[in-house]
């Protein structure tokens, strides 16, 4: 589904910026700014600032003079309001809305699908339910929030639990948690390994690190060849849970070598 980020009456340039920051983080681009304080607030110095790397969303972003513009093509509306309305749209947690949304979108795409195969004419699809063109996010101005008459127009009013004692959030915040929500249950990005694959010591490696550790450990009077009881099998299990790379097995030879030499040193 298409996801747009709409900023209704915005007055601060910096939160233009930091919005389209967080919406870049999760992998949004559709930012539309309805009759904001400034005209040229995406080319002022503190969005740029604020936006810190995102400057393509800022170059796609548009700016309009009416709602209605800039809910062309969107079919689900979703308010962003902390206080409900009276006669307002269902109040809900972004998390569990849109778990019921995609639901709903996934039932309403098989239902469709059903139907195509069981029509005559594939082709005509005029009698099908309608799938949800895109979503769009709704935020109000840093000062008043959303006017009632616009909260009125949407299918929900999301509202972000906070603490109850202190829910204030800066508009750039509440955009990033609405963006993470919605990145999150549409498909999250793979968290990257901080370091690369290695490749693990082979078994002759290991033998033979296990080998050169069995004569230091003699030579330093640790281990008594007449009585070795289990150290080395039980070396040999540590080493094993380890997964060393070959570049830790040069580490531990070198020291059994130095083991040894300090031992001969010694005599």
């Amino acid at each position: 589904m298409k996801t747009r980020f709409i900023l209704i009456n915005t007055s601060h340039a910096g939160n233009v910026g930091a919005a389209a920051r967080a919406m870049k983080t999760m992998g949004f681009d559709d930012l539309v700014l309805v009759a904001p304080r400034w005209p040229n607030v995406l080319r002022r110095e503190e969005t740029i600032q604020r936006a810190s790397g995102a400057l393509d969303v800022l170059e796609n972003a548009r700016i309009v003079g009416t709602l209605d513009e800039a809910l062309d093509g969107m079919s689900h509306l979703c308010a962003t309001a902390m206080t409900p309305r009276d006669f307002g749209p269902p109040t809900s947690a972004p998390r569990q809305h849109f778990e019921m949304l995609l639901k709903r979108e996934q039932s309403g795409m098989m239902n469709a699908g059903l139907q195509a195969e069981n029509t005559k004419n594939p082709e005509n699809h005029d009698d099908l339910p309608p799938v949800q063109t895109g979503v769009a996010f709704l935020f109000g101005s840093e000062r008043f929030g959303m006017a009632n008459e616009d909260v009125y127009r949407c299918h929900v009013a999301l509202s972000i639990p906070t603490n109850p004692g202190f829910g204030s959030l800066n508009l750039g915040a509440a955009i990033q948690v609405i963006a993470y929500e919605w990145r999150q249950a549409l498909g999250s990005f793979a968290v990257p390994d901080a370091a690369p694959a290695r490749l693990a010591a082979d078994a002759a490696q290991v033998a033979g690190m296990l080998a050169h550790w069995e004569q230091a450990l003699t030579q330093i009077g640790f281990l008594d060849p007449a009585a070795p009881k289990k150290l080395m099998p039980r070396l040999n299990q540590l080493f094993n849970r380890a997964q060393l790379a070959p570049e830790e097995i040069h580490i531990l030879r070198g020291v059994a070598k130095a083991m040894i030499e300090a031992a001969e040193a010694k005599r």
